[in-house]
């Protein structure tokens, strides 16, 4: 009788806190809310820093400028409508659920439950590792920029914590096409130092060696991490999988560094399917090339990789047929932050085979990068962003950038309507509406 009346004071407690359930409106959001509250937080502290003095006017405007693409680009990439909620459904089946689950749990416990047996000690769980290692899967969410703007601010408030400090630097290294940049580098020792086993700080300071010449030091770091992980840990295979693979370029016998190491089997050294090696498409350096790098500093090792990009450009225009290497050049002169050689790599493996959209897209970037704050695209930029634009009709870079070059060349009416078509396709709240509005009542 007892359990009877726990019941119905449970399911009525429930219910009265189920009434402002039933009475709330579910309203649909776009999934572009998040990213926009980070833009408008990025353009009020450019404000700030402008009011502060701290940053010059023409500085201001450029970052306003960069700001503003990545919203575009970011909208972009959200144009499918989010889906309505169906309004009864969603009304009514959490009170449903909330009141079924325990009586059901009720009935169960009365069946098959012994009230009388004392319960079982309390056994903590083993706290799960803070270091994400590489490899880990991670569910979609903001573009790559935004995470890193994340991660900054994170370190705002806390700029010791070992795990932020750790994920902003493979967020650079994935910034980069997998070349690990010095301030990466930075953020990885920073991270062992507050947390010295962290398995991704170690993983990419030691592709970081390896891309710079000192291939035993990335394998004496690299076999040390394997020693010391456990079998069945996610990022075991693509370790092994580069450890076998700087090991054959460098001649190095790893056996030679770890005596003790255990052959892993053929199936732990073969990496994921969906994960590919984070030096793929960048130039390797020679036998010698890496030994002469592992004597450098930092900064002449990033001037050496320049060196490699620039043979790899004297090499395809040795051979100005081979599309693919133009298109690997010109992912590289990107990654170096070069938009001018990026776009004219891009131009000469265009010429051997239209590109596809990505490509374009990765073409108009080089191009829009070029373009100096107040003045209209050039006339390549253009041809490029038409070409986007039939290939992607919603792109909102080619909209807002062929307005603006439209809106330069006296044609009001015909960047009104690209505008327009834009303003369309942007949230309600986006910062940069009040901007694109602006500029359509002067086209107007």
């Amino acid at each position: 009788m007892l359990e009877f009346l726990l019941a119905l004071l449970t399911a009525g407690t429930v219910g009265v806190l189920l009434i402002p359930l039933l009475r709330t409106r579910l309203t649909a959001t776009s999934r572009l809310d998040n990213d926009l509250a980070i833009y408008r937080d990025q353009l009020a502290e450019v404000e700030r820093e402008r009011a502060a003095g701290s940053l010059s006017g023409p500085d201001a405007e450029a970052a306003r400028t960069e700001i503003e693409r990545r919203i575009l680009t970011a909208a972009d990439k959200d144009s499918t409508p989010a889906p309505k909620p169906a309004a009864a459904l969603h009304r009514f089946l959490p009170p449903v659920l909330c009141l079924l689950v325990p009586a059901f749990a009720l009935g169960l416990y009365l069946q098959i439950g012994q009230p009388g047996v004392p319960s079982a000690p309390f056994i903590p769980q083993p706290k799960a590792p803070t270091g994400a290692p590489p490899g880990t899967p991670r569910d979609a969410g903001p573009s790559l920029d935004q995470q890193i703007a994340s991660a900054r601010e994170r370190l705002k408030q806390a700029p010791d914590d070992p795990e932020t400090l750790s994920a902003l630097g493979e967020l650079l290294t994935q910034q980069a096409q997998g070349v690990v940049p010095q301030p990466a580098v930075d953020a990885f020792q920073r991270a062992l130092k507050k947390q010295p086993g962290d398995p991704r700080a170690l993983f990419y300071l030691g592709l970081h060696e390896a891309q710079a010449g000192d291939s035993k030091a990335a394998l004496t770091r690299w076999l040390d991490l394997e020693a010391r992980s456990p079998e069945g840990a996610p990022w075991l295979p693509m370790l092994r999988a580069e450890i076998d693979r700087v090991a054959k370029q460098a001649k190095i016998d790893p056996l030679s560094i770890n005596p003790d190491r255990k052959p892993p089997s053929v199936a732990a050294t073969r990496p994921p399917m969906a994960t590919s090696s984070p030096m793929a498409g960048m130039p390797q350096p020679t036998e010698e090339e890496r030994e002469a790098m592992a004597k450098m500093s930092p900064q002449e090792r990033q001037q050496a990789i320049r060196g490699m990009v620039d043979r790899l450009d004297e090499k395809m225009r040795a051979s100005p047929d081979d599309r693919d290497g133009w298109l690997r050049l010109a992912n590289a002169r990107r990654v170096l932050g070069e938009p001018q050689k990026a776009a004219e790599a891009y131009a000469k493996a265009d010429a051997l085979g239209p590109l596809e959209s990505k490509q374009l897209a990765d073409w108009a970037e080089a191009e829009i990068r070029q373009i100096q704050p107040g003045t209209p695209p050039s006339p390549q930029a253009v041809s490029v962003l038409k070409r986007l634009e039939v290939a992607d009709p919603d792109n909102a870079l080619a909209l807002f950038y062929l307005g603006a070059a439209s809106f330069a060349q006296g044609d009001k009416s015909d960047a009104a309507r690209r505008w327009k078509k834009l303003l369309a396709l942007l949230p309600p709240d986006a910062p940069i509406r009040a901007m694109l509005e602006e500029k359509i009542k002067q086209a107007e």
